[in-house]
């Protein structure tokens, strides 16, 4: 009779822990416990570059870099300008903003005619190379 109307002493050693069970690889699915150049045949060990099938080992030296390095100086260049024309027009509708609603609409007309300058630099710039569009 193990059972006894009193609490077991939590500091007593209690029974060991059973082990767990132990690990054996495999499947129920005889098949499935083959090797794996037996489960898959059409992976083999020169998979890739001793594939017969493979003919061409794709694009040559240079491939992915600038052809036309004058062409992707324009473009930087001109990505560039535009990105601080953006800036500048996102500035200046702060100030312009901050100046409307404070009263001074003189300084808010100037620096809205600075929005519409900067605006149609922009389209100078598209409109400068049509070519590359």
């Amino acid at each position: 009779m193990t059972d006894t109307p009193f609490p077991q002493d939590p500091a007593a050693p209690g029974p060991p822990p059973e082990p767990p069970p132990a690990y054996t690889p495999g499947s129920a699915q005889p098949r499935l416990n083959r090797p794996v150049h037996e489960r898959y045949p059409q992976i083999r060990p020169t998979s890739g570059y001793g594939d017969p099938r493979i003919r061409n080992t794709g694009p040559g030296p240079g491939a992915g870099s600038e052809q036309e390095p004058e062409r992707s100086s324009k473009l930087t260049a001109r990505l560039v300008l535009a990105l601080t024309v953006v800036v500048g027009q996102l500035w200046g509708l702060t100030v312009v903003v901050d100046e409307w609603m404070a009263g001074d609409t003189g300084t808010a007309w100037w620096g809205a005619g600075f929005l519409v300058l900067s605006f149609l630099v922009v389209l100078g710039l598209w409109r400068l190379d049509p070519k590359d569009r």
